[in-house]
């Protein structure tokens, strides 16, 4: 009976025809209208011409959710009353909302976004000379517990869905275009959680942001990055994405990036450097390294001699060697100069196209490592 919430499901499952398993579930009945965002646009002209509507009422309808990015059926301006009425009592439209917004000094704004259902997430935008980049995320906290990321130490409360992936490009989309006057340029997937941990969410997502029926970004200036599922990257490949790929690398041996990113137990390195030269080889896209340096860890010269070594085994583009932003749970710290540019030296010498990222951010805690829903 759904007055309790529940309904009796009677379920019976074959196995090679033979063995048969049967049973009597009590199954939840969720009263959340569905999500108009996951209808098709054929499921959409079903529904407009059971309603009495007209067929391009569905073309209509798509073109608010995509191309304008309508957050409510209230925006739907060109529909009838009626009509947004009833999409009202038949859909639910759960966009995101800016909960908080901070701004750093240099430029960085972060911002802290409002799921339906409570959760925070946050997601940052990058302004430079060049380019105007996007930072999502795409889950709500994170599983794999890298020991240098505030992210990291949070519980992982669930996966984001594809349209809110796509409602914080257009929110940090209209920060730019209102406080800079111009279109975000570039998106990265470096904000909280693992991506190819929700891999058919942020796929989709990535789809639909690079269609021209929605926002139509160039899939080249989209990068994901992995804390390093193997496995994941296999199917990227096997899918043939058109986007590039960051590897969270941040140690080149299996001893030390043991100790810093557990996720590296059931993904060694040997295992990240098959799976991205299989990826090369099925996709042919960019692949960069990201490499945070702390102090007396993973910055000496020796370090620098097995990242050169690794990096001759892939086809990488580029190693984004990356200062590191300081965290309350954790105690690493970050070399001083001299060693850095020693390290940045030793790369540059035996032809590693190695860059030194400078963080943004860090006084809103919005750079690499930082985010955590603070304060």
């Amino acid at each position: 009976t759904t007055k309790t919430g529940f309904i009796a499901c009677f379920v019976q499952i074959s196995v090679n025809s033979t063995k048969r398993f049967t049973g009597l579930y009590l199954c939840r009945v969720s009263n959340q209208p569905r999500n108009i965002r996951e209808l098709s646009l054929a499921e959409l002209e079903q529904f407009v011409e059971q309603s009495g509507e007209k067929k391009f009422r569905a073309q209509q309808i798509h073109e608010w959710l995509w191309k304008k990015q309508a957050m409510s059926f209230a925006d739907m301006t060109n529909l009838s009353k009626v009509l947004r009425q009833q999409l009202g009592e038949q859909f639910s439209l759960p966009a995101l909302q800016v909960e908080t917004t901070q701004y750093s000094a240099d430029g960085t704004i972060k911002s802290r976004f409002k799921t339906w259902d409570g959760h925070a997430i946050e997601g940052v935008l990058i302004p430079t000379d060049k380019r105007i980049t996007a930072c999502v995320s795409s889950q709500v906290g994170c599983s794999l517990t890298c020991k240098f990321c505030a992210t990291g130490y949070m519980e992982r409360k669930r996966n984001l869905q594809f349209d809110e992936i796509v409602d914080q490009v257009v929110l940090l989309n209209q920060q730019a275009e209102r406080m800079l006057d111009k279109k975000i340029t570039n998106i990265v997937f470096m904000g909280m959680g693992e991506p190819l941990l929700n891999y058919k969410q942020v796929l989709r997502a990535i789809n639909t942001i690079s269609s021209p029926d929605a926002l139509g970004m160039s899939p080249r200036r989209i990068t994901v990055s992995t804390a390093g599922v193997a496995k994941g990257i296999r199917q990227l490949a096997d899918d043939r994405v058109r986007f590039k790929l960051a590897l969270s690398l941040h140690a080149a041996n299996d001893a030390k990036r043991n100790q810093i990113m557990p996720i590296n137990d059931a993904n060694n390195i040997k295992s990240l450097v098959d799976a991205l030269n299989y990826f090369y080889q099925e996709t042919g896209n960019e692949i960069t390294f990201e490499y945070i340096l702390f102090k007396d860890f993973n910055d000496g010269q020796r370090d620098a001699d097995e990242l050169v070594k690794l990096y001759r085994q892939v086809p990488a583009d580029l190693v984004n060697i990356i200062e590191y932003n300081p965290i309350d749970k954790a105690r690493f710290e970050k070399p001083d100069a001299v060693k850095v540019d020693q390290f940045m030296d030793y790369l540059s010498k035996n032809r590693v196209n190695a860059r030194l990222r400078r963080s943004r951010g860090k006084d809103i805690d919005a750079a690499c490592g930082q985010l955590a829903n603070k304060g």
